[in-house]
């Protein structure tokens, strides 16, 4: 185990493994971001739900989950390693004060986090190869810095690999959800993690956006957890036919 992540579950050769890169709002003790601390329970510091969702899945067979271990403003290990976003100065209009870091000091903070999550990451799937990856993300109903409201209760990702949802989206949509198609975010531009550890080696892998006000209760969390386990073993059996 390592700061940087923590994996729930058992993973499993030809399972499914849930990746979550914004799991966790945490920001270490010696680390200080300068901000607010109510910022860290706002999307612009982790995946609002996720952390959850992907907890309740890891608790069925077959299903394991890696997730970050610090916020997103901590260290963002969905950015390129030289991405500018990768250690933010700002988002969403909020100024991240703590995260104007020389040379040095950005260096140690990408070894502390980037370098042993996507290790850890490489490593459990060298070690039992899933059937199905799911990156699991979710996005705010609407920007601080901007009017635009987003109807889509869900949103598919993907780059060049569009396998997986390909067979995704149309089963989300027969359950009466506005499913996004590279909405609110493509996958052609914001998929580091899976570009990665799943495009560069050809592993299947679904990535999921919710919509944060689905899943910021229980109840939501739990509707969410069991409709993306049968929609990974739909997806799954589907492409191993």
């Amino acid at each position: 185990m390592s700061e940087a992540f923590r994996v729930l579950g058992t993973p499993r050769f030809g399972g499914i493994l849930v990746v979550s890169d914004h799991a966790s709002n945490h920001v270490p003790g010696d680390i200080d971001l300068g901000i607010d601390s109510k910022l860290l329970d706002q999307h612009i510091a982790v995946d609002i739900g996720v952390g959850a969702v992907g907890a309740l899945m890891a608790q069925r067979p077959g299903i394991a989950a890696f997730q970050a271990g610090a916020s997103r403003l901590v260290c963002d290990v969905n950015r390129e390693p030289h991405a500018p976003a990768v250690i933010p100065i700002a988002s969403d209009g909020h100024t991240i004060p703590g995260n104007a870091l020389d040379h040095t000091a950005h260096m140690a903070r990408l070894l502390r986090f980037h370098v042993p999550y996507h290790a850890g990451l490489g490593q459990l799937l060298d070690s039992a190869p899933p059937a199905l990856i799911l990156s699991l993300h979710s996005f705010t109903p609407h920007l601080a810095s901007s009017f635009e409201l987003r109807p889509w209760h869900v949103g598919v990702l993907y780059n060049e690999d569009d396998r997986a949802a390909r067979i995704a989206m149309p089963l989300l949509e027969a359950q009466g959800l506005v499913v996004g198609d590279q909405q609110p975010y493509s996958g052609k531009l914001l998929n580091y993690t899976m570009n990665r550890h799943a495009e560069a080696d050809g592993r299947p892998y679904l990535g999921v956006e919710i919509r944060q006000d689905q899943i910021t209760d229980t109840a939501g969390q739990a509707v969410w957890a069991d409709r993306l386990w049968a929609l990974c073993n739909q997806v799954a059996l589907k492409l191993g036919e």
